[in-house]
């Protein structure tokens, strides 16, 4: 046998001896609960929804369910042989639904599937694992935004030898608390304005901490109005337009504190960015009245409303299958009383949102509100709600094309049936940025508008929409606000089953951070009944919620950028500027940069200049977080941030 016939033959031999002394590793027998899924929680031998895997047809006894982009990174220490699978989108998928699969190896995709879409027949997938020491798998949407990419690894598995595989656990910090407790003296937090409609009702609930019992009192309170001198909830109706200032004072046994508020009374609600809750990234459909009756109740009970926290808001999933004879929509079983619903929550100082579209149905399939708008809007009135998500939805059956007018029309027609109603209602319009809403939002009546697709809860969906938000920044103004989507902090799930978010403490700083910075609305979308510390110092730190608060609703402007950090600066009501650094380095690109392939990445020192900032003299700096005066700075300052973390500084101009 000669030298070259004899290495080959010892080649196959060997690689055959791998094979042949190979083990498995099926998917659906690893931890499927910490895959990151776009939407739900991916399943072992079960679709995300919980059906049967089926692709194209065909039924599959084994694989994992998910939802695009769903991801898991394993470690395979250089023994793994290959990687098995059928690939698909699930049959229960929505019709247009699209996706792409991938098989990355340290970095470099390995396999990729291109678009597949509802009822194509499973794709085969065989690749090489030899010398790989970390496995990506990933399936993304194809890059067309739609949901319902119900996505499945079928019969998938890993052949390997020695050492078993695991997934790649980030080396990220436990939570870890900066917000200092908020003392025992009284002090009045924001929001510090707030708009009301001539001749309809108003609630406002002061939001101030301090040791309990409290004592609130008023000075020139406008005429129709009456203030709990226990609770801080002023209610009652003003017949007439005009701006109010009304000095609010505070007492309590350890001390007393006191503050201005204005409150204008005109065309314009929510003065500043909408804070509360909504049920969806939680609950999903499966929302129901104890759960939204839970949000309330934990909203008191842990304080929030003592930050300026106020909205409960119900997503989808409420609407009954058919309206009643008389045309009007009616709450499903669900919600057994939606009028004492309502009551119940501003009972305690809140104010309670509802959800619909203007098409037929609503995302999830419920009724929506074609051909019923006015006469939805005096049931909701009637209801008591007062504020409303309309979700553009099943409406593209309605026009032909994406025209301005097109896009507007819907929005339009609700605006005028609220402003028929007797109440007033805080309007956001979701139809995730199409036509560039922003440009156009204010003139159908929007408070709010969401600018981009629905975010989750992993870092490239956060940063990525929260980063992307400067070409809409300028349109920002009191009763106008950009809305890059709800927080995805806590316990989220859109579903019955709940996971952790999959945010590391320090990207949920940057989230809040960013989410402040833009003067974005802040809706909690987690589970408020089980709200850990952590979380609670995320929601409750004033001098943050300041900054999303400020009346002077100044955009924040990006001061620096680089493809390892980015800077924002944004001008407060006061003559202070709002500093964010982040830390921001992206560990690959292109697919592979879905996932982190290094276990750890050290703080970066970020600095900006004075010139960057626009700024010339010496300020005071003070770190927000933390709520800590660092000293006096000038020409520059240099922040040392996390990776995905952030930094958050005041700086105030020294008096001379």
């Amino acid at each position: 046998m000669n030298r070259k016939l004899f290495s080959l033959f010892f080649l196959v031999f060997s690689f055959n001896s791998l094979i042949i002394n190979a083990q498995t590793l099926w998917l659906d027998e690893t931890q499927v609960s910490r895959f990151e899924s776009g939407w739900g929680q991916t399943k072992a031998n079960l679709s995300v929804d919980g059906n049967n895997l089926k692709v194209g047809g065909r039924l599959y006894k084994r694989g994992v369910g998910t939802h695009a982009t769903g991801k898991v990174l394993f470690k395979v220490f250089g023994n793994a042989v290959s990687f098995n699978a059928l690939v698909g989108v699930d049959d229960e998928a929505g019709d247009t639904a699209s996706v792409e699969f991938f098989v990355l190896g340290d970095t470099k995709v390995l396999w990729k599937s291109g678009v597949l879409k509802k009822g194509d027949s499973a794709r085969r997938v065989n690749v090489s694992l030899k010398g790989i020491e970390r496995v990506g798998l990933l399936v993304t949407d194809a890059g067309d935004g739609i949901d319902y990419d119900h996505a499945d690894w079928l019969e998938a598995r890993i052949e390997y030898t020695g050492k078993t595989p695991e997934m790649a656990r980030i080396k990220a910090p436990k939570p870890y608390i900066l917000t200092p407790p908020a003392p025992d003296r009284p002090r009045i937090n924001y929001p510090r304005v707030t708009g009301a409609s001539p001749g309809k009702p108003f609630l406002f609930r002061i939001p101030v901490t301090g040791k309990q019992p409290l004592t609130f009192s008023v000075t020139n309170l406008p005429q129709g109005l009456t203030l709990d001198n226990q609770t801080g909830i002023i209610t009652g109706v003003i017949e007439k337009p005009g701006n109010f200032t009304v000095l609010v004072k505070v007492t309590n046994a350890v001390g007393k504190d006191s503050a201005a508020f204005r409150i204008n009374t005109g065309p314009l609600l929510a003065l500043s960015p909408p804070m509360g809750w909504n049920s969806w990234n939680c609950w999903g459909l499966s929302v129901d009245q104890d759960k939204v009756k839970a949000a309330a109740n934990a909203m008191i009970s842990k304080g929030l409303v003592n930050h300026g926290w106020t909205y409960i808001n119900i997503d989808d999933g409420w609407e009954a299958p058919a309206r009643n004879a008389s045309g009007e929509i009616m709450a499903n079983g669900k919600f057994p009383d939606m009028k004492d619903l309502a009551n119940f929550i501003h009972q305690n100082g809140l104010k309670i949102g509802i959800y619909s579209s203007p098409g037929e149905k609503t995302c999830g399939g419920f009724l929506g509100s074609f051909g019923h708008e006015s006469q939805d809007a005096r049931t909701w009135s009637d209801w008591g709600i007062d504020y409303l998500k309309y979700d553009w939805c099943s409406y593209s059956d309605k026009v032909k094309g994406r025209s301005l007018l097109e896009l507007k029309n819907p929005y339009y027609i609700m605006r005028d049936a609220l402003l028929k109603t007797n109440r007033a209602f805080v309007f956001s319009l979701c139809q995730y940025g199409m036509g560039n809403v922003w440009e156009w939002g204010a003139s159908v009546g929007g408070n709010c508008w969401r600018t981009t697709g629905d975010i989750s809860d992993n870092w490239k969906s956060m940063a990525g929409i929260g980063f992307s938000q400067l070409a809409a920044a300028p349109f920002t103004s009191p009763g106008h606000w950009n809305d890059p989507d709800m927080l995805v902090v806590g316990k989220v799930g859109w579903g019955p089953g709940l996971h952790q978010t999959q945010l590391t403490p320090d990207e949920q700083y940057t989230h809040i951070s960013l989410w402040s910075l833009l003067s974005a609305p802040l809706l909690i979308g987690c589970d408020m009944s089980q709200l850990d510390d952590f979380t609670l110092n995320l929601l409750t730190n004033d001098e943050v919620i300041a900054v999303n608060q400020d009346p002077r609703a100044a955009p924040a402007k990006r001061a620096s950028y680089d493809n390892e950090n980015e800077v924002y600066v944004k001008d407060m009501e006061d003559g202070t500027k709002v500093v964010g650094f982040f830390f921001t380095r992206p560990d690959a690109s292109g697919p592979a940069a879905e996932f982190q392939w290094v276990d750890e990445v050290k703080p970066q020192k970020i600095t900006v200049s004075w010139a960057q900032l626009g700024l010339e003299g010496e300020y005071k700096a003070r770190d927000l977080w933390r709520q800590k005066d660092l000293g006096v700075v000038y020409e520059k300052f240099v922040a040392e941030v996390p990776w995905h973390g952030c930094m958050l500084i005041r700086l105030s101009p020294l008096k001379k």
